[in-house]
């Protein structure tokens, strides 16, 4: 497996998907989205695993008028909204590969070991 956890550091569920890794021995490699982000090829990868940009939108986010003005942009739009504010995307994303998920979900993570 070659896991990567796309997150932030005060995350609650960020930190209970490392959590979940490190008491399975799985090795991991996190990513702080406020330092780094995502790469615009992990994003389209992440973007077709769950289905879509708006399925990466944290309908919670802080920055509720960028929220309102996406929801009104077309996709393609929308798709490079999203990219430029990562920091409207929920966390943890977590990859293997080809596959990815989103918030914590330890039942998706299981059936990839």
């Amino acid at each position: 497996m070659n896991i990567q956890i796309f997150g932030t550091k005060k995350s609650f569920d960020t930190k209970k998907a490392e959590r979940y890794f490190k008491e399975r021995g799985i090795k991991y490699q996190y990513i702080d989205m406020k330092e780094k982000g995502m790469s615009r090829g992990e994003f389209n990868s992440v973007k077709q695993a769950v289905g879509g940009a708006e399925a990466l939108l944290d309908e919670n986010a802080k920055d509720k008028d960028l929220l309102a003005l996406i929801a009104y942009l077309t996709d393609a739009d929308k798709e490079e909204k999203i990219f430029e504010n990562q920091h409207l995307i929920k966390t943890p994303i977590v990859r293997n590969g080809k596959k990815a998920s989103i918030g914590f979900q330890p039942d998706t993570w299981k059936n990839w070991e």
